[in-house]
C-alpha cells in the first residue's frame, strides 16, 4: 500500500489550487505561521508566480519532495509544475485552471508513491477546470479515481473542533436526493466513515448518528417514507455489522452542544444538511478529509473566494487546520498499522 511509506518526517504536498484564487495566499500565510501553529513540513505544488503575485516572502524552488524539509525553516518550498501565464488574482482563466489540474495530479502522485506524507488541496474553480478536460464532480472524486477507489467507497467528511459530518449525497440537486438515497449507499458511507474514524482519528469504537431526510425524521411516515423504507433498514443492517449507530434522528435537534457529545460523526442525507452546521460552528477551522483512501488527503472547507483574492484578507485558518489534521491522520495511521 502506498501509505506504508509515510513517515512523520515526510513533507506534505500542498496543491496551490486555482492561481487566481486565495489558495496561494493561504498557503503562504500558513508557512509564516508554521511555528506558532505547530504545522508539519510541507511544500507547495503549482506555479511559483502565483505565490509571488500575492506574497513577498521567501520562496525556494525544489526539484523533489525530499528537498523540502531541509529548507522549510527558512523558505516556503515550491515544486514548479507548470506556468499559468499572466496571473491576475480574482480573475480566473484557462491557463490557471490547467496549472491547477496539473498541480493536483502531481501532488496526488507524490502522495501515492510515498514521496509525500499526504496531500492537502487548496480550492479550485470547477467551472474553469471543466474547460480543460476535468470530468469529475470535484477534487475528492478525482483523487479517489487516481487511487483506484470506487466513488461510493471514498467518503467526504467535514471535520472541525466540535463536529464531524458526512453527507451521504453530495453535489446533486436537492430534488434528486430522495431517489439517490439507497440502503446500499447509506451502508457503504457509514462503514467507510467508521473505518476512517478508527484509522485517521484513532477512535477505537466510533459512535455514529444518522439524520433523517424529512422534518422530524418523517413523523412515522406522516411527512415522508424515506426513513421507513430506506434509512432505518440501512441502520438495522449496520447494527448487525457491529456498528455503534443511532437514528434516523430529527436533523434540527442533532447539532446543539449536548447532542454533539453523544456521537463522533453525524451522517447527513444531503449537502446542506451537513455543511450548514459545520460551517456555522467551525467556519475558519473546517477541514474536508477524504476517508477510504490509501493516502491522507485533506483540504480547507471553503472555496476559491475570487472576490477577495489578492487583497491580503484571506483567513488561513482552515488551511492550517487542514495541515494539522493531515499530520494527525498520518500519525494515527502509523499507530493503527
Amino acid at each position: 500500500m502506498p501509505s506504508s511509506n509515510i513517515t512523520e518526517r515526510a513533507p506534505f504536498a500542498v496543491s496551490l489550487g486555482d492561481p487566481a484564487g486565495i489558495g496561494p495566499e493561504i498557503v503562504a500565510k500558513s508557512w509564516v505561521m508554521r511555528d506558532a501553529r505547530g504545522l508539519p513540513p510541507f511544500f507547495a505544488v503549482g506555479d511559483i508566480a502565483s505565490l509571488r503575485a500575492v506574497w513577498l516572502g521567501p520562496i525556494a524552488p525544489i526539484g523533489a519532495p525530499e528537498e523540502a524539509a531541509k529548507i522549510f525553516d527558512t523558505a516556503l518550498p515550491c515544486l514548479q509544475v507548470a506556468q499559468a501565464g499572466e496571473i491576475v488574482p480574482g480573475t480566473p482563466d484557462i491557463d490557471g485552471a490547467r496549472t491547477a489540474f496539473q498541480a493536483l495530479e502531481v501532488a496526488v502522485g507524490l502522495a501515492r508513491s510515498g514521496s509525500a506524507a499526504g496531500v492537502v488541496t487548496a480550492p479550485v474553480g470547477k467551472e474553469q477546470l471543466y474547460g480543460v478536460g476535468f470530468t469529475h464532480p470535484g477534487q475528492t472524486e478525482f483523487i479517489a479515481e487516481r487511487c483506484g477507489v470506487a466513488p461510493h467507497n471514498a467518503v467526504m467528511m467535514l471535520a472541525g473542533p466540535s463536529l464531524k459530518v458526512v453527507p451521504i449525497t453530495i453535489h446533486i440537486p436537492l430534488a434528486q436526493v430522495p431517489a439517490a438515497l439507497t440502503i446500499d449507499l447509506i451502508r457503504a458511507r457509514a462503514i467507510t466513515t467508521a473505518k476512517g474514524l478508527q484509522r485517521n482519528f484513532g477512535i477505537a469504537r466510533p459512535r455514529l448518528a444518522v439524520a433523517g431526510l424529512n422534518p422530524h425524521a418523517g413523523e412515522n411516515g406522516a411527512l415522508g417514507r424515506e426513513e421507513i423504507d430506506v434509512i432505518r433498514p440501512a441502520i438495522d443492517l449496520l447494527r448487525q455489522d457491529g456498528l455503534d449507530i443511532v437514528g434516523p434522528l430529527a436533523a434540527d435537534g442533532m447539532f446543539h452542544a449536548r447532542a454533539r457529545e453523544t456521537y463522533d460523526a453525524a451522517l447527513c442525507m444531503y449537502h446542506d444538511q451537513a455543511l450548514i452546521p459545520i460551517k456555522t460552528l467551525n467556519f475558519d477551522e473546517g477541514v474536508n478529509i477524504t476517508l477510504g483512501l490509501p493516502i491522507v488527503r485533506t483540504s480547507p472547507d471553503h472555496g476559491t473566494a475570487f472576490g477577495i483574492a489578492g487583497k491580503d484578507s484571506a483567513n488561513p485558518g482552515a488551511m492550517m487546520a487542514a495541515l494539522r489534521m493531515a499530520a494527525e491522520a498520518a500519525r494515527a495511521r502509523i499507530a493503527h498499522g
